[in-house]
This record gives structure tokens, sequence and C-alpha cells, in this order.
């Protein structure tokens, strides 16, 4: 798709300076948990796009992106003040590192890199597999997702933007047939998720990975 108008259903706030923004989906739009769409509008006249990967389980009615707020950004304040009934246009789905079906998945999320892990974990739980999230930021956001998703057997780790890995991430990559190893966020968390990967003994060059910049 193309530039289509998107109509936002709700926003909700799941940390500081960090929001839930979800949209009608439009008529034919599919994507999986782990795509990213562009999402833009006009600004002050001036043409403004930004890419953000989708945080909800499914697309089937609505879709979901986690957004962390920069107030002296160009686009967050814009995003920061959207409310039900607003629109904005999207093109997408994008990205071929997403959910497909498989029976269990370990996400490694950096900062916002947490957005597309409860989107990938639930809905692996909702399919019936397992999940486990292994995620890493000093100001963690999605505290009452992480929470659901823990009662409801997926296994959750959340450590401080500082924190080794290494061992954290042995104790959730299993290495049985059918895992899938996701790893989202900015290129320095990365570098330090595919390095605890490749401890455990699992080529890194398997995982599913996004760079978010």
């Amino acid at each position: 798709m193309e530039d289509v108008p998107v109509t936002v259903a709700a926003v909700t706030t799941v940390g500081d300076d960090a929001k839930v923004i979800e949209f009608e989906s439009p008529d034919g739009f599919e994507a999986q948990p782990g795509q990213f769409v562009k999402l833009g509008t006009v600004v002050d006249g001036e043409e403004m796009n930004r890419f953000y990967t989708i945080s909800s389980a499914d697309v089937d009615e609505t879709f979901d992106v986690t957004v962390e707020i920069d107030p002296e950004g160009e686009f967050g304040p814009y995003l920061d003040d959207l409310a039900a009934g607003d629109s904005l246009t999207m093109s997408g789905p994008y990205g071929s590192d997403y959910y497909e079906d498989e029976p269990r998945v370990v996400v490694l999320a950096g900062g916002p890199g947490v957005g597309p892990a409860v989107g990938i974990a639930r809905r692996a739980v909702d399919d019936g597999g397992d999940a486990a999230i292994v995620y890493r930021d000093d100001e963690p956001i999605h505290e009452d997702a992480l929470a659901a998703l823990e009662s409801d057997g997926v296994t959750v780790h959340v450590l401080d933007a500082d924190a080794d890995m290494t061992d954290t991430v042995a104790d959730v990559v299993t290495g049985t047939d059918g895992e899938q190893v996701f790893i989202y966020g900015f290129a320095d968390f990365l570098d330090a998720a595919t390095a605890a990967v490749e401890a455990t003994g699992i080529n890194p060059d398997k995982a599913k990975v996004e760079n978010f910049g």
C-alpha cells in the first residue's frame, strides 16, 4: 500500500514519553508482527515521514505502533498530540524479518525494540507457541504488556541498558528445532545481542534482525 489514509482508533501511554498509537486497518491491509510501516503527514507545510514497526499481534481490524517521543524532535511532538479520529498516511508493510508462525520465538529487544517484541510474543502465544523476551533499557516501557505476557507463560527478562546479556540469552535460547531468534534495536544493541547469541553456539546469521539506526 502507498500513502493510504489511516485513522487513529486510540492512543495509550505506555511509559515516559512513550505511547502506543492504534490505527484502524485499511481495507486489504495484511502484515505480520515485526514488519514496519511508513507513517506521514504535513507539519507546518513540510511533508514528514517516519518508519515504525508494528507492535500488535495482528492487523485484522486495527494495528499498533509503539512510539518513543522525542520532545525536541520534528515529528515526535506531532505524534504526541494525536487523538482518536485524527489521520495520517501509511505505506507498507515493509521488512522481511518478521514472525512466520514459528513454534518458539525468542525476541531480544533494545529500547524501542520492545514494541515488536510484545507483538511477536503475543502472537506466538495466541497461536499456541512458546515465547521468551530479553529486553534491555534503563527506562522500560510496555510494563503492563510484559506482565500480561508473563502471566500467560512467556519468559520475560528486563535488564539495564548496559547489562551484559550473555547469561540471560543463554538461559532462553534452547537451540531446539523451530526456535527463531529475533533481534530488534539500535546498532550498539544489535552488536551485543548478536555476540550473546553466538556465545550460545547458535549461528547469529540465522536470527531475524531489524536495525533501528
